[in-house]
């Protein structure tokens, strides 16, 4: 029956004119299939479109594997994102969103729940779709030097006023004068986040603010910044949103113990 199956699945590639597939561990694809199910198909739908049944009911929606278009990944503009970008936001979840920690999943499970959600879209199966990630660079010294950081933020000021403003608000509050109107591929709101927040989506990281910057978000009105800014001023632009964070405030979790 299972090899019914896995020939029928190969079949249907074919016929639809797909390229012609790659080795295919049915026995992995089947276990992705059940842990997609068990875990993931009450917000992203059976189909992988971000429809499932709780999907109305989430800010921001849940999102559609089916276009291929992902937002957090080490890959450039436009591109899919690897294995290792897909393990992560399982893993650890997206702050801010109902897309909650996976971390009780093993790592074996995890790669067979990302070959399901691969399968989701035909971008994955064409060869000039090869991923490559970039090489992200690592944070300037000065960031740990507080007085240093003060004159790069005042440096990066004016370039967030020039490049971020209109959507992320003079402030960075995610309020700026466009933010209403924006949609996503989806035709759904995407508001702009709120950058003095202390944990963003994107990670709380400098270098997590800096990749967004080079990568941009895929399927969002946030695109890439590789060309229009310089590594330089992209550190001095996150110099300047750090210095906007707002105190972070103590969960139960952070409390002390008594």
């Amino acid at each position: 029956m299972r090899r019914c199956l896995c020939l029928l699945f190969i079949a249907t590639l074919r016929a639809l004119g797909a390229n012609e597939p790659a080795p295919l561990d049915f026995n992995r694809y089947l276990e992705g299939k059940y842990l997609y199910e068990r875990h993931c198909l009450v917000c992203h739908g059976s189909r992988g479109d971000g429809k499932g049944e709780m999907a109305a009911t989430l800010v921001p929606r849940p999102r559609s594997f089916r276009e291929g278009q992902f937002k957090f990944r080490t890959t450039p503009w436009g591109a899919l994102p690897t294995d290792d970008d897909l393990r992560h936001t399982i893993k650890y979840g997206l702050t801010g969103t109902a897309m909650g920690m996976f971390s009780h999943l093993s790592d074996e499970e995890i790669s067979a729940l990302i070959q399901y959600v691969k399968s989701f879209s035909w971008r994955w199966r064409k060869a000039e779709n090869d991923i490559v990630p970039l090489a992200l660079p690592t944070p300037p010294a000065w960031l740990s030097r507080p007085t240093e950081v003060v004159a790069h933020a005042a440096r990066g000021a004016p370039l967030f006023q020039t490049h971020c403003a209109a959507c992320h608000g003079a402030t960075a509050n995610g309020q700026g004068p466009v933010a209403v109107a924006l949609k996503d591929l989806w035709g759904q709101a995407s508001r702009p986040s709120d950058l003095r927040q202390p944990h963003l989506r994107c990670g709380d990281r400098p270098q997590d603010i800096d990749r967004v910057l080079v990568t941009g978000l895929n399927g969002t009105p946030m695109i890439s910044f590789a060309s229009a800014l310089s590594p330089e001023q992209r550190w001095d632009l996150i110099a300047w949103i750090l210095s906007q964070r707002l105190p972070e405030v103590p969960t139960l979790s952070q409390a002390p113990p008594r």
